[in-house]
């Protein structure tokens, strides 16, 4: 997580745990993602809107002029956002940090109207009510709130400010955080940036190939992947992009894979479900397949039954291959063998007291 200013990637880390902090005791601490993720992606959009803006507003006079420019071709941008500060000249994001009532009503509004205006950003960036209550108490109250947009509003996150990967970096970074508070293993809910490199460098990624991840956590593998062909083939020149695609069964952790991407200026296909019981990469009816995978499977799920591998219509559980048993850990081996096609291979990363990777090379 390197800021482009010089601070560091402490200072940026402070940053956000900072933001943590200044909502502690709201909510359960592995919660505290779901409103601090959605709210640094909505300050990056927004000063990267400035940052588009500005660049609009030098060749034709006025930020005033390039907002109209804007409102009436949205492709001037990459994401156009319905919110005008009363000056032009204010940074977009000073309405969400001059809010002072109903806040957590207002800021889901505005939310909601930036998905509203930008298809692609449905479902992700207004996933979550800030005004929502349990028992009729708000989960976070406004006090709560407006520390933690004041603490986000202190860094500038434009184009020139950070490197695109905040997103998924403060992701990983808020996981190790709470997994470490709560005395669980982080390898159990994220990959570390480390080992994704690695995978993705032993994968040897060529321009165009198709990569899949059935349980893509926030889309780091995927994304590393696309990093590492970056690095292979030279920034400066022209390739085509890897085709992405991955499957995450956790709403919230959906949401996020798709702000990662986005913030990544990636395309890809994150789809939403259960991979095992229904995975959502299907060609002619059989399961898609491709040139290579790349997954972090949660392992010993023990959920599955012997009737969620009888009844299996996609040849992915072979009779005579050897039964999943209490877990379903050969079971997702099988699944991603499955989703091979002839040469393809496979890179899947197994945690236990030491990290380790295995299922490297092709997959019979």
């Amino acid at each position: 997580m390197v800021e482009r200013n010089g601070n560091g990637d402490k200072s940026l880390e402070n940053w956000i745990w900072d933001a943590a902090c200044s909502i502690r005791g709201a909510q359960e601490a592995a919660k505290y993602k779901d409103f601090i993720l959605p709210l640094i992606f909505t300050k990056r959009l927004c000063d990267v809107f400035d940052d588009e803006l500005n660049r609009i507003a030098e060749k034709v006079g006025s930020r005033a002029k390039a907002f109209k420019l804007v409102a009436m071709d949205h492709n001037l941008v990459r994401f156009y956002l319905p919110l005008q500060p009363q000056n032009p000249d204010d940074p977009v994001w000073s309405l969400i940090r001059k809010l002072s009532d109903k806040i957590g009503e207002k800021l889901t509004d505005y939310l909601r109207e930036i998905a509203k205006a930008n298809p692609l950003l449905n479902g992700i960036i207004n996933r979550v009510d800030f005004n929502a209550t349990t028992h009729g108490q708000r989960d976070l109250d406004d006090d709560r709130l407006s520390n933690l947009i004041e603490k986000i509003s202190q860094k500038r996150l434009g184009l020139k400010d950070v490197e695109p990967d905040v997103i998924g970096r403060s992701y990983e970074y808020l996981i190790r955080k709470f997994a470490e508070g709560s005395g669980q293993s982080a390898g159990e809910f994220y990959t570390p940036k480390e080992v994704g490199l690695i995978m993705a460098k032993i994968m040897q990624p060529e321009p165009g190939m198709a990569i899949y991840d059935p349980c893509c956590g926030s889309a780091g593998l995927l994304i590393k992947c696309q990093l590492v062909l970056q690095e292979s083939q030279g920034l400066t020149e022209k390739f085509a992009p890897l085709q992405l695609y991955g499957q995450e069964y956790t709403g919230n952790t959906w949401a996020m894979a798709n702000m990662n991407m986005i913030i990544h200026d990636m395309e890809g296909k994150i789809e939403i479900g259960d991979t095992f019981r229904h995975p959502k990469f299907m060609q002619a009816g059989k399961l898609a397949q491709f040139e290579r995978v790349v997954a972090n499977p949660m392992w010993n799920q023990k959920w599955f039954i012997e009737k969620d591998y009888d009844g299996d219509e996609l040849g992915r559980f072979p009779k005579g291959a050897g039964y999943p048993g209490s877990s379903a850990d050969w079971g997702w081996v099988q699944h991603i063998s499955a989703s091979l096609d002839k040469t393809g291979k496979a890179a899947i990363v197994r945690f236990g007291y030491r990290c380790s990777v295995t299922g490297f090379g092709e997959c019979q």
